[in-house]
């Protein structure tokens, strides 16, 4: 089981930020797994990776493509009160679910 969670480098986030949006993307993508997914994954050791995109069009991409998988997933807009305007599409996770099955959608990806 595992959880891979995309954020945008092209936004120039500051790590703090990074970070926040990043446990909003996991928080909220584990609401929307299966009783049984979110079960295994915190029995396994909640595994996650964080992942750079480029843009939003990136995100939108992988999310139509976790979607058409059947994955669990998360869009993360920011409320604006900081760095970003509101509404800034800042990431994406994906899962938890089967890693082949997040790996299908997100591996290709390099490391943040």
């Amino acid at each position: 089981m595992k959880q891979a969670i995309v954020a945008r480098r092209d936004l120039g986030m500051g790590e703090g930020k990074l970070a926040a949006q990043v446990a909003h993307a996991s928080l909220s993508a584990y609401g929307d797994a299966g009783r049984r997914a979110r079960k295994r994954w915190k029995g396994s050791g909640q595994k996650k990776v964080v992942l750079a995109a480029d843009s939003e069009d990136d995100l939108f991409a992988l999310a139509d493509a976790a979607e058409t998988a059947g994955l669990p997933y998360a869009i993360i807009r920011d409320a604006g009160h900081t760095e970003l305007d509101p509404g800034t599409v800042t990431a994406l996770a994906v899962g938890p679910a089967r890693e082949e099955s997040v790996d299908r959608v997100t591996g290709d990806l390099p490391l943040y």
